[in-house]
Order: C-alpha cells, then sequence, then structure tokens
C-alpha cells in the first residue's frame, strides 16, 4: 500500500513537472495558453512553441532519464554492486565510438544510421564482456566489473585517436554530442522510445523473481532454479539496447543511471521488483528538471546536460560517503 501510494505520487509529481517544463523556458508563457494548445484551440506562435520545441524535449528528457535509471537499476541488481550502471560497463563507452565512427568516418549525424552505430558499438562491448565473463565457471560480478573499466578505458582511448585525426568541424559535432543535449529531440522520437522503455521495464517485471533471488547469491539461485548466465546475458543485453538508443539521441549523460536507484532506495523501504517503475519514474522527473535548469541557467545559453548530472551525482556522492562515515 504504502509503495502504490508513493508510486502514484511520483506520477503525480512527474505530470507537474511536465507542465511546468512546457510552461518556463526563454519565453515564458501563460496557463491559459498551455491549456488552449492542449485542447486544439488556436493559440498562435506559443502552440509552435509548445508542440514543436518544448513538448518533444519534455518527452525525451523523462524518457532518457527514466531509461538509464532503469538501466543502471538492472545492473545493479545482476552484479549486486551499488555502484554498477551502464558508464562502468564500457556499454555507453561502446555506443560512443559507434555514434563518433559515424560521425567522423561516414558523415552521419542524425538519423537511424546514428542510433544503429551506437547500437552496434554497445553490442561491441557487451559482447567482448560476456566472451570473457561466460568463459569462466560463473559469471563473478568481480570479473565483470573489472571488465567493463578495461573496456571503458579502450574504447574512450579508440575515441580520442579518431578525434585527434578528424577535422576540427567533426571534432566541434563531437565534443557538443558528448556533452550531452536534448536540442535535437522531435515528436517522432517519442513514440518508438517509450515503447522500446516500456518493453524493457515490462520484462524485467516478468524477471523479478528471478532478479529478487539473484540477490541472494549465485549459488543460491541455482538452487531455487534460476540460471544465472542467462539472466545475466539477458539484462545485459536489454541494458545495452536502452543506452545505444538514448546515447544516440541525447549523448553522453552519466551518473543518472548511478545516483536514481540509490534515492530510490533511500526514499523508504521498498521491495527490490518495485525498485524497477520507481527508478524509472523518478528518473524522468530528475531528468525534466535537469533539463529545465540547462535552459534557465544562463540567459540566451544553454548548459550541457551532461555537466549538470556529474556535478550533482559527484555531490551527491560525496554527501553519501560522508553520511556513511558518520553513522560507521
Amino acid at each position: 500500500m504504502r509503495a502504490f501510494g508513493t508510486f502514484s505520487g511520483l506520477l503525480v509529481i512527474a505530470v507537474v513537472s511536465a507542465l511546468l517544463a512546457l510552461k518556463l523556458g526563454a519565453v515564458n508563457l501563460q496557463w491559459s495558453h498551455l491549456f488552449s494548445a492542449f485542447t486544439g484551440e488556436d493559440a498562435g506562435v506559443f502552440e509552435q512553441i509548445i508542440w514543436q520545441l518544448r513538448a518533444p524535449r519534455v518527452a525525451v528528457a523523462f524518457l532518457a532519464g527514466g531509461g538509464l535509471a532503469l538501466a543502471g537499476a538492472m545492473l545493479q541488481t545482476v552484479t549486486r554492486n551499488p555502484l554498477a550502471d551502464p558508464y562502468l560497463f564500457g556499454i555507453s563507452a561502446g555506443a560512443g565510438l559507434g555514434v563518433v565512427i559515424a560521425m567522423t568516418l561516414l558523415g552521419v549525424t542524425s538519423g537511424f544510421a546514428l542510433s544503429a552505430s551506437a547500437f552496434s558499438g554497445a553490442m561491441v562491448a557487451t559482447a567482448i564482456l560476456l566472451a570473457v565473463v561466460v568463459s569462466l565457471r560463473y559469471m563473478q560480478t568481480a570479473v565483470m566489473v573489472l571488465c567493463g573499466v578495461a573496456l571503458s578505458f579502450g574504447f574512450s582511448a579508440c575515441t580520442s585517436l579518431l578525434l585527434y585525426f578528424s577535422d576540427p568541424q567533426a571534432v566541434s559535432a563531437v565534443v557538443f554530442w558528448t556533452l550531452g543535449s536534448f536540442s535535437r529531440a522531435e515528436l517522432a522520437m517519442v513514440l518508438p522510445l517509450f515503447a522500446l522503455l516500456i518493453g524493457v521495464l515490462v520484462i524485467v517485471m516478468l524477471l523479478r523473481k528471478q532478479l529478487n533471488a539473484l540477490l541472494l547469491g549465485d549459488e543460491s539461485a541455482h538452487t531455487l532454479g534460476v540460471n544465472v548466465k542467462a539472466l545475466r546475458i539477458v539484462v545485459l543485453v536489454l541494458s545495452a539496447l536502452i543506452t545505444a538508443v538514448l546515447v544516440s539521441i541525447c549523448g553522453g549523460i552519466g551518473f543518472v543511471g548511478l545516483m536514481v536507484p540509490h534515492l530510490v532506495r533511500l526514499s523508504g523501504r521498498f521491495d527490490n521488483s518495485q525498485l524497477y517503475p520507481m527508478s524509472f519514474i523518478f528518473g524522468g522527473i530528475f531528468m525534466i528538471w535537469v533539463d529545465l535548469i540547462a535552459r534557465l541557467a544562463l540567459q540566451n545559453q544553454e548548459l550541457p546536460i551532461g555537466v549538470i548530472t556529474a556535478t550533482i551525482g559527484s555531490l551527491f556522492f560525496f554527501a553519501l560517503l560522508y553520511h556513511q562515515y558518520r553513522r560507521d
């Protein structure tokens, strides 16, 4: 009952946050403008601002935040590592390398080809990770983390090498992309992205009992009839899919998958299976407000999303470590 109340409250906060994000910006709108746009009445130029500029951006921001938080919660569960997220396992770095290859060598700047390149890079990283850990008798989480860190450094080195030999215009485009932004958001992106994330969330909820068993340890999960290797492979592939699509659309946005599940756990005592939908909603709310800060912090200028999330994330973990130290 408590979890249902919390989830309902998060949904209300998400709706209010989205409405505020639609209203506020370089041009502050009136509530009557939003009402006219939603009811189909002629709101003039304000209708174009709402539906062509702000609505796609708010929707993509919510879905990106929710997707990254969901991927982080999934990886933290299957590795039993509270610091796991797509960046730690090299999935984001692989997706980023795929995007950089497409932008610098193939001249691709947007569209399906960019998403396909990001997905290919993420899957290469995932395949290398799986090739290492599956070769072992058990998929030890410590080996997964170390392999992921090595992959992240390796892909980052390849990305830097490509940028070193690229022309300045391509380098500028890649640097802007790596900082993270929702400026390329379009309404056409919303429905496919929503379908993907909801599909992954449904799959995870169907596997929630197996994932809960995995928290007891690999041997205990085997005893309960869970195929640990297959479960980890499924979760890694789903995380790679989410990360690849979001990286191709939004660029590099760190700390969300690492921080949001922690915030959800700190907000109350919930069953681990409730962590996934709550992380999704909370991550979406968080990203809406981060995007709003990015648009409003400086006049006639937009801050990079990744810079804001990294700043908030680092401060959050300093506070978390300090609290843990004081408690011990």
